[in-house]
C-alpha cells in the first residue's frame, strides 16, 4: 500500500515537472519568437528608412543639379562677357578728327583711328561731295575699310581720284569705283555695296599686303607701280583728294 502511494506521488511529481518544463519551454519559445519578430521588424524599418534616405539624396541631387548648371552657365557667361570686355578694352581708342594726319608716304593699311560716327561726320563736311555719294555711303565705306584693313581717307581719296567727286556716269553705272578693268573695259557690279567691297578686297588681296600679286609696298608710290604705272601724276592726284577730305 505504501509503495503504491509513493509511486503515485512520483508519477504526479513527474507529470507536474514535465508540465512545468513544457510551460517554461513554451514561454521561452514565445519570447524567442517575439525577439525574432522584433529584430525583423527593426531591420525592415531600418531598410525602409535607408531607402527613404537614398531617395531623398537622389531627389536632393536632382534638385540641386539644375542650380549647379545654372551657376556654371552664369560663370561661363560672365567669363565670355569678361573676354569681350577685355577685347573692347584692348581695342585702340578712337581719336578726335583734329588729330587725324596724312602724308604722301603713309602706310595705306593703317586706319585713321576715327570712330565710325566721327568718320561719317568728317565725310559729311567735304564740300566737293556735291552728289552726296560719299556722305551716303560713308558708313559702309568705314565698314569695308575695317574689314580689309584700309585707311579710310586713302580709300575715299582713291575713289575720288578714279571717278571724280561726282562719280562719273561710267563708274556709277558699273558700280566700279576704282577703275577695275577686264578686256571688255570696266568690270560691272550689281550694287554700290558690292562694287565698294570688291574695290576694298582687291586693294587688300592684290596691292597692299605681302603676298599680293601686285604688292610693292603699302604706300602710294608702291601701289602706283602696278596699279597705274604709266601715270606720272597719279600719286599727287590721290594725295590731293585725300587732302581735300582733311580741309
Amino acid at each position: 500500500m505504501g509503495t503504491k502511494d509513493e509511486n503515485r506521488k512520483e508519477l504526479i511529481s513527474f507529470k507536474i515537472s514535465t508540465l512545468v518544463i513544457f510551460v517554461f519551454a513554451m514561454i521561452c519559445i514565445s519570447v524567442l519568437i517575439v525577439i525574432i519578430a522584433s529584430n525583423f521588424s527593426n531591420n525592415a524599418e531600418a531598410t525602409t528608412n535607408q531607402n527613404n534616405i537614398n531617395e531623398n539624396q537622389v531627389t536632393n541631387a536632382e534638385t540641386t543639379e539644375e542650380p549647379v548648371r545654372t551657376i556654371k552657365s552664369q560663370v561661363s557667361s560672365r567669363s565670355g562677357e569678361s573676354r569681350i570686355e577685355e577685347q573692347i578694352q584692348e581695342k585702340t581708342p578712337s581719336i578726335p578728327i583734329e588729330q587725324v594726319t596724312i602724308s604722301k608716304d603713309m602706310d595705306l593699311t593703317v586706319r585713321t583711328g576715327l570712330s565710325k560716327e566721327d568718320f561719317i561726320t568728317l565725310i559729311s563736311k567735304v564740300e566737293q561731295d556735291k552728289t552726296n555719294f560719299f556722305e551716303e555711303n560713308a558708313g559702309f565705306i568705314y565698314d569695308m575699310c575695317e574689314k580689309y584693313s584700309l585707311n579710310e581717307i586713302f580709300f575715299c581719296g582713291l575713289i575720288s581720284a578714279e571717278c571724280g567727286w561726282d562719280i562719273s556716269s561710267s563708274h556709277r553705272n558699273a558700280n566700279n569705283f576704282i577703275s577695275l578693268m577686264s578686256h571688255k573695259g570696266l568690270i560691272k557690279y550689281p550694287t554700290v555695296e558690292e562694287g565698294l567691297e570688291k574695290a576694298a578686297q582687291t586693294l587688300h588681296d592684290n596691292y597692299l599686303f605681302p603676298g599680293g600679286k601686285f604688292y610693292n609696298g603699302a604706300t602710294l608710290e608702291g601701289m602706283k607701280k602696278k596699279f597705274c604705272p604709266a601715270s606720272k601724276t597719279w600719286v599727287n592726284l590721290v594725295y590731293k583728294m585725300m587732302g581735300q577730305i582733311m580741309e
